[in-house]
């Protein structure tokens, strides 16, 4: 006797993109913690090595250069590239996110503009939140107060994220990230209105 079949509605895909120093990491952990929808963290894959503190499985899936470039070959990547010309490369598994979404996930991926555009080709429906600093004048203050770059690092953060800002109206929602708790609230407020839709 066969099991019967479930009929699970499919999850959404749902795309976050910012320039780096935004928040958004931040901004993602509160609202996994207090949106009520079945929201699952996409873990991209990565060919750096693991840093202390960083756990295999969630903080990133690591594997090596040579596994990489197999699934590169094999067309497993959603979005891949290398990022920050430092040789690592990062990418996004595309077998994870398709069955998260069978089994009616709504799967988040935080990822750049580029990877964005990549998994739009394949994803027009996915949901598309830019997470924005209000200006780059903002993010320049928030990255120079963390105080963990150098000027050569923070002038080559600048440059990407003007270029990523001016991408931004690309996206279908647009959130001003001022204070964590109101945008990680904005943000479930509007998948709750894309759940109905």
């Amino acid at each position: 006797m066969t099991e019967p079949e479930t009929n699970v509605v499919p999850g959404k895909l749902v795309i976050v993109s910012g320039p780096s120093g935004v928040g958004k990491t931040t901004v993602l952990r509160r609202l996994f913690a207090t949106c009520t929808l079945p929201l699952v963290e996409s873990i991209s894959a990565t060919t750096r090595p693991q840093r202390p503190g960083e756990t295999a499985g969630i903080s990133y899936r690591y594997l090596t250069e040579e596994q990489f470039q197999k699934h590169r070959g094999n067309q497993d990547f959603l979005e891949c590239c290398e990022v920050f010309g430092y040789g690592h490369w990062y990418g996004t598994l595309r077998e994870p996110v398709t069955t998260g979404l069978k089994q009616g996930n709504w799967i988040v991926l935080e990822i750049d503009v580029e990877g964005a555009g990549k998994v739009l080709n394949q994803y027009p429906d996915a949901i598309t939140i830019f997470i924005h600093p209000g200006s780059l004048e903002e993010l320049d203050r928030r990255l120079r107060g963390r105080g963990t770059e150098t000027e050569e690092v923070l002038k080559r953060r600048l440059e990407v994220a003007k270029h990523e800002l001016e991408a931004s109206p690309a996206y279908r929602h647009i959130v001003i990230n001022q204070s964590v708790e109101q945008t990680a609230h904005d943000i479930c407020q509007l998948l709750l209105q894309a759940e109905k839709s």
